[in-house]
Parts: structure tokens; sequence; C-alpha cells
């Protein structure tokens, strides 16, 4: 295989909903371009894409899937994308990796809630999109009401390059008004016959040809002034007006293909390769220190790893792209991220499962290699003098969180590596080991997104696990001042244990003044701090320390264990065993033994004293609030506003985004804890929404009863 140098490479993402044909569309590119000799069925699992065994399983795509095609003098990298968005992070990967989008549509649904998620990465990235509209040989497809509901969504800038003669059981032809030709295909697809545009379509693809050199003129100055003189391009102006609209996302090209019959696939390849911007076309990269790395084939080398995949008898398979330079076979490099020196022993191009050996790969292209030592995916891997590491791939916070243990106990361990590298696949997971809770918890993107894990757990590594509902990280707090005192006591034959502290509770806020005067029960305390200590708590808040014991009741030096006890207790809150914050404590008086006074003593006194003084200090209970965001069809708005409402939520406003509502509100962790499968419910999974953390809110009254009363039956068990 030649080594293709930027200007001859082109970087692509196809994206489109489930059920579009993606898989079946790189079927019909990779046999076109003579990568495989014959096409793979969905049905018989001999894809190139969708060849991991969950994948089998279930019939749809979890993994993106990298191949290339040689076209024309020219290399197309694309990556196929799950159409799930509970596999979003594959599509935000591939976008990030790639310069343009084929979003690819279903003939008989149109615009799904897949192509909208899609189109708005598209958007937040700058991507230029092409769509494709697939199964035009469905009986239910409307191709001219697809076309309207497409420009009603996203405007003017949707400009068709062709259209099907007819739609159903007998599509066989396509009208090309770029080049104004009819294609039409025998009942095995392949190489089409290309004619003139009889005079029964010529009415209406001159007008889209019109319509087309307008749309293409506008991005190019010459190209504009040429129109306005003849009202006509030549094929090559088009295509370069094309292009510049496309990179500067001012025109989305409509194509059509049947990719089940081969038909339409040559064409749209013939229009990737000729159009679509080259990766020099297309803006630089910034590197973490912000500074732009060209795609330079003469710069140091520098490669970006931005997937890994797991596959049986081979180990790790990891997938780059070159970021600037060229990476040779036995090049050593270095790992910016972990410090580690990696020899690039193997170089291949992918086409999914299938792998080709290459000795060498140039800036911008695309690339994969195995059995290397200490890559992970995110890593950056420089050649000499070069200290480049990147760091441009955001992905989405989870939606939706599950406990999860091993059956058996003794393979926790087991379970915990299969997760980490399971991660290492699909960085939109993250794996929380929390102390606070007890629990080891899974955050992913859907229930979809959890049962895909669970079939793989029990299928893939032997493991049995269960999911449970993840406990709340509440938190516990006070709302007035307190005051206890709590003498600790214990005999037993020689030395004993005695230590005696005073104190008070009181809420907490930054700036607030120092302490004076407190009265309780009509006794008068003055304060005189001696020392304060602040405490920045791990779980959030601040815990406020004030030694003011006068006349060496306690001694100094029983202070650090006073604070101690009071840390545990804090760990481990009074009223429902969570963590406590925002206080301060000012202890202020006590009694010590000479012989029987020890730091174990105070460390318990002065914990039972603030158990006891917090508990009368108006103890809350405050809760995990989210913003969340809700794209939903106009028509299930009332619905879903419903279904939050009877979930706590705070509705904060509401506007219009393409043709979706956009309900933004605050609704509580505990209420969202399944919402992304009762949303999916409520819209026939036309809906999606994001949650990030606000703030921590006081609880109602009715819930904080049921949590303390929940949590002392538990004590007493």
């Amino acid at each position: 295989m030649k080594t293709y140098q930027p200007n001859e490479i082109k970087n692509i993402a196809l994206l489109g909903n489930d059920g579009a044909g993606k898989t079946t569309l790189t079927e019909a590119l990779l046999y076109e371009a003579g990568i495989i000799k014959r096409r793979g069925r969905i049905s018989q699992h001999n894809t190139v894409s969708d060849y991991f065994p969950v994948e089998q399983e279930y019939g749809y795509s979890v993994f993106s899937t990298v191949f290339h095609v040689e076209w024309n003098g020219k290399k197309l990298n694309i990556i196929d994308c799950p159409g799930s968005d509970d596999f979003a992070g594959a599509a935000i990967t591939a976008l990030n990796i790639t310069d343009t989008t084929v979003i690819l549509l279903k003939g008989s649904a149109g615009i799904e809630v897949g192509t909208q998620n899609h189109f708005r990465y598209t958007e937040k990235l700058n991507k230029p999109v092409i769509f494709l509209v697939n199964q035009l040989d469905d009986e239910n497809c409307d191709y001219d009401a697809l076309l309207e509901q497409l420009t009603n969504t996203y405007g003017s800038k949707v400009v068709p390059v062709q259209y099907p003669v007819k739609t159903g059981p007998d599509f066989n032809a396509i009208i090309d008004v770029l080049l104004m030709k009819k294609y039409s295909w025998g009942p095995d697809g392949g190489a089409p016959t290309i004619e003139d545009i009889p005079a029964s379509e010529m009415d209406k693809a001159t007008e889209m040809h019109k319509a087309l050199i307008e749309a293409a003129a506008e991005h190019d100055e010459s190209l504009m002034e040429k129109f306005f003189e003849s009202e006509d391009l030549t094929e090559d102006e088009m295509r370069e007006g094309i292009r510049k609209g496309l990179a500067s996302r001012g025109m989305f090209p409509v194509f059509c293909v049947c990719a089940g019959k081969d038909m339409g696939v040559r064409r749209l390849m013939e229009f990737l390769g000729n159009v679509v911007p080259f990766t020099t076309d297309m803006p630089c990269v910034a590197n973490t220190a912000g500074e732009e790395v060209k795609l330079d084939p003469n710069g140091p080398t520098s490669l970006f790893f931005f997937k890994t995949a797991v596959e049986p008898h081979i180990g790790e398979v990891q997938y780059f792209k070159v970021m600037s330079g060229k990476v040779h076979e036995g090049d050593d490099l270095t790992n910016a991220d972990r410090g580690s020196k990696e020899r690039m022993a193997q170089l291949f191009v992918c086409a999914g499962a299938n792998r080709f050996k290459v000795e060498e790969l140039v800036a911008g292209d695309i690339g994969c290699s195995v059995k290397l030592k200490d890559v992970k995916t995110g890593n950056t891997l420089n050649g000499k003098d070069c200290d480049n590491r990147f760091s441009f791939i955001k992905y989405p916070n989870s939606k939706y969180s599950r406990a999860i243990r091993a059956v058996n106990e003794s393979e926790t361990e087991k379970m915990m590596n299969a997760l980490q590298k399971m991660r290492e696949e699909d960085p939109t997971w993250q794996i929380e080991q929390s102390k606070e809770l007890r629990q080891i918890l899974v955050h992913g993107q859907g229930e979809f997104h959890l049962r895909t894990l669970k079939w793989r757990m029990e299928n893939n590594e032997k493991l049995q696990i269960v999911f449970d509902e993840p406990k709340i990280p509440y938190r516990e707090t006070i709302t007035k001042a307190a005051r206890a005192d709590y003498r600790h006591k214990k005999q037993s034959g020689g030395a004993g244990q005695f230590g005696e502290v005073h104190l008070i509770v009181e809420p907490y806020y930054d700036g607030m003044p120092d302490p004076e005067v407190y009265r309780f029960g009509g006794q008068e305390y003055r304060i005189n701090a001696k020392s304060t200590e602040t405490i920045d708590l791990e779980w959030g808040g601040k815990l406020v320390f004030i030694n003011s014991v006068v006349g060496g009741a306690i001694d100094a030096r029983f202070m650090p264990a006073i604070l101690k006890g009071i840390m545990q207790r804090m760990e481990q809150g009074p009223l429902t065993g969570c963590y406590a914050r925002d206080v301060r404590v000012i202890v202020y008086d006590g009694k010590m033994h000479p012989v029987d006074s020890n730091e174990l003593s105070f460390m318990l006194a002065g914990r039972q004293a603030f158990a006891q003084a917090f508990k009368e200090a108006g103890p809350k209970i405050l809760e995990p609030i989210y913003d969340v965001e809700v794209l939903v069809p106009s028509d299930k708005m009332g619905d879903v506003m419903g279904d939050l409402q009877g979930r706590r939520a705070m509705i904060m406003g509401m506007s219009s985004e393409s043709g979706y509502e956009k309900l933004s509100a605050k609704v509580p962790q505990k209420e969202m804890l399944s919402y992304s499968t009762a949303l999916s419910s409520l819209t026939g999974g036309r809906a999606s929404f994001v949650m990030t953390f606000s703030s921590y809110e006081l609880v109602p009254a009715d819930v904080q009863t049921k949590l303390v009363a929940e949590y002392q039956a538990t004590q007493t068990e």
C-alpha cells in the first residue's frame, strides 16, 4: 500500500440512528473498494463491523469500527459509529478524530432522535455534515417528505445533490443534479448505467441543479461573481464551491443510496473522494499547552491514541491518529502521559477485524498497533524533541448509575480488573469505589449501556454480577447553635480511662464573625479563642475547630484527640450515617485526671459530646441536586414536564432548539436514578437529556423523617 500524504487523506465519521444501515453501508463501501471479496450480512454474523460477540448477540453496534478505502488515488479513513446514544462515547471520539460527518437516515423514518443527537455533536465541534438517505427501496419511504423535514429542521443549508426517480420495492435509479445524469442499476446493484436525464425528469432536475449551483457559489467570491454573470458553473467549480460550503458548515448536501442492494455506493465514494475536505483543509488541533499542531509530515512525530479494542487471541489493539510527522515500523517513541518508552513494532491500517501491515503512516492518517506495553486510550506518543500532549475529546457526563457486585465476593478483584479493561474501550464508563456509600458504582449513559456491560461480564469474563440501586450521598448539617458535655469514664483495674469535654456546635458559613457570647438555658458562655483550625472536608464543606479552654481544664496535648473524635463522627453523621458538613465546634471546658486521662478517653468524649450537641442543633439532611436539560419533541412536552414535577423537579425554563423543546430543571439525584429508562418509555426513545451536579439543598421534612427512620432501623438491627 502506498504512503498517503495529508493532502490525499480524508477522515470521515459515519453516524446515524440505530437501524439506519451503517453496518450494511460499510460492507458495500469495502466491497466496492475491493477490500473485501463479498458483502457480509448482519443476520449471518459475518460483517466487517459488529464483529464482537456482544454485537452479534444483540444485533446492534456497541463499538466504533475503523476502516479505510482507497479510491482514485485518495485514502478515505472512515469510522462507523454505534447509533444508540448509550454508546455516544464512540461517536464523540470519531467526530474529534475525523474532519467530515456522514449522517445516515432511514428512508422510511426520516429524522430520528439519533439524527438529532448526532447533528448536535457536529454543531458543538463545528464539523461538516453530509446527509445520506438509505433504504430507498422501503415501501414506506417518501423522499420528498423526508427532504422537506430536513429543510424544516436544519434550514436552507440542506441542498439535495441527488433524488430517486421512485422509491419503494421498485427503486433502481437516481438523478444526480451535480453531474446532471441518471444512474440506474440492475437487481444486483454495483456498477451503474449512466444515461442522460429523461425528459420527464428534466424540469425537476434543472430546478434542483440551479439551487445547487447557487448554494455552491455562495461560499466563494469569484464563483459568486461568475454565477451572477452567467448563472452557471463548471463541474469543477461546483465541486470547489461545495467543498468550501461543507468546510464552513454553510451547506449540508443530501445523497441517496440503497446500501443493501449496493446502489449509489460507488457514486457516493466518488463524491467523498472528489469533494469532501482533505485533512489539510480543516483547522489544526491544539495540544494541552494551547499550541496548534500542524499536520506537517516533516514535523516531529506525534501520535494520539483514541481507541482501545480488546480482541480475542490478540489482546489490546490500539488505534491512533498521526497528529504530526510520520511513524515507521520499529520507531522508538516516548509516552508523554506515562513517561515510558514504546517501540512501534508493527503498524497496520484497519478494515474492522481485518488489518493490513504498512511500514509508514504520515500526519493526518489513522492506523493501529498491537502488543504495546504501556499505552492507554488518550495517551500521546512522541518522537525526539517533541513534548505534545492532547486532551481535546470531552465526553458527556453519565446519566445512569448502578452499584455493582460480584455474586461470588472472592471475585471482586477480578471484576474490578474487567471493569477497568472495559473503561479503556469505552471512556464514558466511570468506575467509582465509594468509601462513603460502601459500594462499587458504575456510571454509564443508560440502561442499555449497563445491560451490555452485564452481558460482557457474564459471557466474556465468566463473572456473575448483580446490579443494585446506588445509595444517595446525602449530607448532614445543623441550623442552630447547641451545647453538650460528655464524660467518658472507665475503670477496670490499674490505669483507667477518663476524659470530659464541654463543647458548642453551630452552623458555619464563610466569613462568619468570631464567636463571643452564647446563652443556653439561662446561662451565659463567654468564648476566648486560643486557637482556630479550619478543615476543608474532602466531601465538601468545612469544619472549624476552636480551642477556647481556659485555666488548663484540658491539656493542649489532648485537643488533637478531641478533634479526631469529632471528625470520626462527621464521617458517620449522627442522623443517617452520611457525611456531616459546615459546622463550627468550640471546645470551651472539660476535666481531666492526672493518671487516667489519655488520647483515647478524650477522642471518645469528644465524639459523644459532638453527637449529642449535633442532634440538639436543628439537624437537617441535604441532598444532591442536579441541573437537568431535556430535549423533547413538542408533542411530548406535557408528558415530560408532568413526569419531572412528579420527581420533585423545579422547572427553570423552556426554549426551542432545532424542532425540539429544551426543558431546564433542577432535580434531586434520588429522583434521577432510573430517569433515562422512564424518559425513553414516555417519548418512544425520541428525547434525550444531560445532567450535571449543581448543589446540595435541604430535603423536605417528610423525606428527612423517612431517611432517619430507615437509618435507625438498620442501627437497631
